[in-house]
């Protein structure tokens, strides 16, 4: 039985629309209305944020809030870090998706000779950066982050000195260079893409399951599928954006996006994931209650996590 953290991040620092950081909560009376003793069954730690730094205003166009981002990317490395060293699996469950990064950098810095895998569930590749981004907002450049990627040869901005030197920092958060493989990364359910993102995804080959995919084969072998496309790899982790899940359910987040899964098909995608023993970190993220109709969004959330989470408990032990 593998004994699980959560490790709560409410931050909402690098997205375009203001509630995120209050997801985590949302998630918690979900639990309760839910009549679940999840909250009392498991440990959490919070990441303290920087949202203060909202008031301030964004100083960095093309990077909104990237010295902010850069605070919570480290303070998040150094957590997942401690509690895979600690040997407990950690279940995040932070409000924007910019501090992901934070995730896979812990992640390299407790295992840095290992290959890691990711399996990005979500409507967006979240692979802009400064230089190709169309809004400045910093959860659409997580994966960038961990690859280490510019994109230059998509270039539409012009960055100022200062925001390159922080995004130049920002890659090497946790230990130097690049974290992840743009092979390494599986896509499932992304859909609202812009040019810069596509050329990346086609210049790499980066692999990609449909929602089309999911609901034809079934979220079982998807997730069997996901698995198989990184089985070179010595660790995985899965990050879950609600907004994969289909706009006519998904109205409490921040960019929802027709034509994505359903609750369940989610549910049962990431249960199945969960059950493998590559899998070392489990992350759910962008739950805004400030958008949602009486918190159904994070109903179906905590739904997706205690569900995910029971996999990852019940997993069996693997002899040493």
């Amino acid at each position: 039985m593998k004994e699980l953290k959560i490790i709560e991040v409410k931050s909402e620092i690098g997205a375009g629309t203001r509630g995120a950081s209050l997801g985590v909560e949302a998630m918690k009376i979900a639990s309760l209305d839910l009549n679940s003793d999840f909250f009392k069954q498991h440990e959490s730690v919070e990441v303290e944020n920087v949202n203060e730094l909202l008031f301030d205003g964004a100083k960095h166009s093309y990077a909104k809030f990237i010295d902010g981002v850069m605070i919570m990317e480290e303070r998040v490395c150094l957590e997942v870090y401690e509690q895979i060293f600690d040997e407990f699996f950690p279940i995040i469950m932070a409000g924007d998706h910019s501090t992901s990064y934070g995730t896979i950098a812990g992640i390299k810095k407790a295992h840095p000779k290992a290959r890691l895998g990711v399996i990005w569930i979500d409507a967006h590749a979240d692979i802009h950066t400064p230089f190709t981004t169309p809004s400045g907002n910093m959860h659409g450049m997580a994966l960038a982050m961990a690859t280490g990627m510019d994109n230059l040869e998509c270039k539409v901005n012009d960055p100022r000195g200062e925001t390159q030197e922080l995004w130049e920092q920002l890659k090497n958060v946790g230990m130097p260079g690049p974290k992840v493989l743009p092979e390494d990364i599986v896509y499932i359910s992304v859909r609202d893409l812009e040019k810069p993102e596509n050329y990346l995804i086609n210049k790499y080959n980066i692999n990609f399951i449909e929602t089309e995919d999911v609901k034809k084969a079934g979220p079982a072998a998807s997730a069997k599928r996901a698995l198989e496309m990184l089985d070179h790899c010595d660790f995985i982790y899965v990050s879950f954006d609600v907004d994969s899940i289909d706009s006519r359910v998904s109205a409490g987040t921040g960019t929802p996006v027709p034509n994505g899964l359903t609750v369940e098909e989610a549910k049962i995608l990431n249960a199945e994931l969960a059950k493998d023993h590559k899998v070392c970190a489990w992350e759910i993220v962008e739950v805004n209650p400030t958008l949602d109709t009486e918190n159904r969004m994070a109903e179906s959330a905590f739904e997706i996590l205690e569900a995910t989470a029971k996999s990852i408990v019940n997993r069996p032990v693997l002899a040493e």
